[in-house]
């Protein structure tokens, strides 16, 4: 029985993880209006990416598992999610009413 398992186990080979972008704009995560809400599957990576000239940063408020990047004007910013749960993330910057946004980790 043990060798069967370690068997299907070589076969079937370790879950392959996914990978999701976010964009972060001038006073907008993902597009200009309202807040939005992204779904990924537990185990991908999240990739927050800058566009535009205003500096911003990417805080969780809200979540089983805070994080933080860098206030930054470009480049990009990743973590793995690895907790089902939904997050708040903000640009502290900016502040929640204006660059906010929901990410529901399943």
């Amino acid at each position: 029985m043990a060798l069967s398992a370690a068997l299907l186990a070589l076969v079937a080979g370790p879950a392959q993880a996914g990978r999701k972008s976010v964009r972060v704009g001038d006073n907008y995560f993902v597009r200009a209006s309202g807040v939005p809400v992204v779904s990924v599957d537990r185990g991908t990576t999240v990739t927050w990416r800058w566009h535009g000239s205003a500096p911003h940063n990417v805080v969780v408020t809200r979540g089983p598992k805070k994080f933080r990047s860098r206030t930054k004007t470009s480049g990009r910013f990743s973590r793995r999610m690895r907790k089902r749960s939904t997050y708040t993330i903000v640009c502290t910057i900016h502040g929640a009413a204006d660059m906010s946004m929901k990410l529901r980790v399943e």
